[in-house]
């Protein structure tokens, strides 16, 4: 019972047998009352002699008024159809059942209801047709009588029954057809309805088992094309994530092998005897050691990025100092490498919303960088301006530029396009941690650059929000 196929075949038959039983009540009723009603009244007649005086009485009162006193003092009576009536005029109950009697004008409004809950209104359609119009000899219509048996009495005969019993039997054959066919159509119905839920489940736990690359049919309705293309982009997405990892682990493990294969191969060689142990080689040493603290740092940050874990201070942050201060400290390093590395930053730029520290360590990430694939006696610059609600940092060198192919890459962790970045002694994740916190920080950041004439990294910071009042 708990099985959505069954409930909506039960839904479906509830529904069917609900509204074909209404239908089925209301067809037997309104046969038999209209069916009862029809016999009854095909039968009543009156007599000439009765029609008559009905038509003296208007004619010598010019109107239905009073009518009630003379109808008042007869009483209808039914007889059997097809016997003649007995007596003329508006005669006596004799053998028949006693009938009720309703008068209308010309127009069909009562003037005489023998139950006295009609007068004033008019008649129906369909009880004007079944009257006796009471007329002058030329035709001219001037009321309408009409005789009825009294509620709960009819004239059926046996042939009538059986008719009205045969109705009903129809209607309950035909109310068990359609239920029958309601749940054949609610079978279908289901089946159509579950069976992508179905291939869905099968598909998740597939997943669940570790095959990412489950991909179900996008059909049926539009709520099931949804879901269909919201669980393949999760499983395009796992698919991805996971390979990421993978090559993550992979680039990483590769990574940590070369440092840690250079400081054990140094301190082999010291041990054999081979090197000398001299401040030199401590130094080669120590070298090594810290890209692998670097190289460490970075994996923490891109992990603590992806897992939305990346602690920040967001703050109103002045970015004047903030960049002059981070160029200063880098400055002996460009000095070292022949680069001139120079700021250009208005005083008046307008405070970002921002983590201080990790704007500094954003900027050091990038001039290293640029720092790195700039040759001696050029130049590094960094610049700000304000562009709209964003203050805009951009990192300019002189360098060898990165070709079309590697643009669109230079963000991934361990991107290795250029043969060059290979000499320059970086971990290879000093952009991607760049990224992760610019866009942790609410701000975007990207590249321009052209073979053989430098690049520009840019990034930007939104502006900090004016206290209200």
């Amino acid at each position: 019972m708990n099985r959505l196929r069954v409930q909506l075949i039960l839904a479906f038959t509830l529904v069917v047998l609900v509204a074909v039983g209404a239908i089925a009540v209301l067809i037997v009723r309104t046969t038999d009352t209209q069916f009862r009603r029809y016999i009854t009244n095909s039968g009543m007649e009156a007599s000439g002699d009765g029609i008559q005086q009905l038509v003296a009485y208007y004619e010598e009162q010019g109107n239905w008024d009073g009518i009630g006193t003379l109808l008042e003092q007869a009483v209808f009576v039914s007889e059997p159809r097809g016997l003649p009536m007995p007596a003329p005029g508006l005669r006596p109950r004799r053998e028949g059942g006693q009938l009720e009697a309703m008068l209308a004008d010309a127009e069909g409004r009562v003037v005489y209801d023998s139950t006295g809950q009609a007068e004033g209104k008019k008649l129906e359609a369909r009880d004007l047709q079944m009257a006796l119009p009471i007329a002058y000899a030329d035709g001219e219509v001037i009321g309408y009588l009409l005789l009825s048996l009294p509620s709960g009495m009819d004239r059926l005969g046996q042939l009538e029954r059986q008719f009205i019993v045969r109705m009903r039997n129809i209607l309950i054959a035909g109310a068990a057809l359609a239920v029958v066919v309601g749940m054949a159509i609610g079978a279908l119905v289901s089946r159509n309805l579950t069976a992508p839920l179905q291939r869905l489940a099968a598909a998740a736990r597939a997943v669940a088992g570790g095959d990412l690359q489950q991909q179900v049919p996008v059909e049926g309705s539009a709520e099931m094309v949804d879901l269909a293309e919201a669980f393949n982009e999760m499983t395009s997405a796992l698919e991805q994530s996971e390979q990421q990892r993978q090559n993550m682990v992979a680039d990483a493990a590769h990574e940590l092998r070369t440092p840690l294969s250079v400081v054990q191969g140094n301190l082999r060689a010291i041990l054999d005897d081979v090197y000398p142990l001299d401040k030199a080689e401590i130094s080669r040493v120590y070298d090594e050691s810290r890209l692998l603290s670097r190289l460490v740092d970075d994996l923490r940050e891109l992990a603590l990025a992806d897992a939305g874990q990346l602690r920040l201070h967001l703050r109103s942050t002045d970015l004047a100092p903030c960049i002059e201060c981070t160029v200063e400290n880098l400055a002996p390093v460009a000095e070292a490498e022949g680069v001139r590395l120079t700021a250009d930053v208005r005083n008046d730029l307008p405070a970002v919303q921002a983590d201080p520290d990790r704007v500094s360590q954003v900027l050091r990430n990038l001039l290293i960088n640029a720092l790195r694939h700039t040759p001696s006696g050029d130049s590094v610059t960094v610049t700000a301006v304000a562009v709209g609600g964003e203050v805009e940092i951009a990192v300019t060198d002189t360098g060898e530029g990165i070709s079309s192919d590697d643009l669109p890459h230079i963000f991934e962790r361990f991107w290795r396009g250029d043969p060059a970045r290979l000499r320059t002694g970086g971990t290879g994740l000093g952009l991607s941690v760049a990224r992760s916190l610019v866009e942790a920080q609410g701000g975007r950041i990207w590249a321009e650059s052209e073979p053989g004439q430098g690049s520009v990294f840019r990034f930007t910071l939104p502006v900090a929000r004016t206290p209200s009042g």
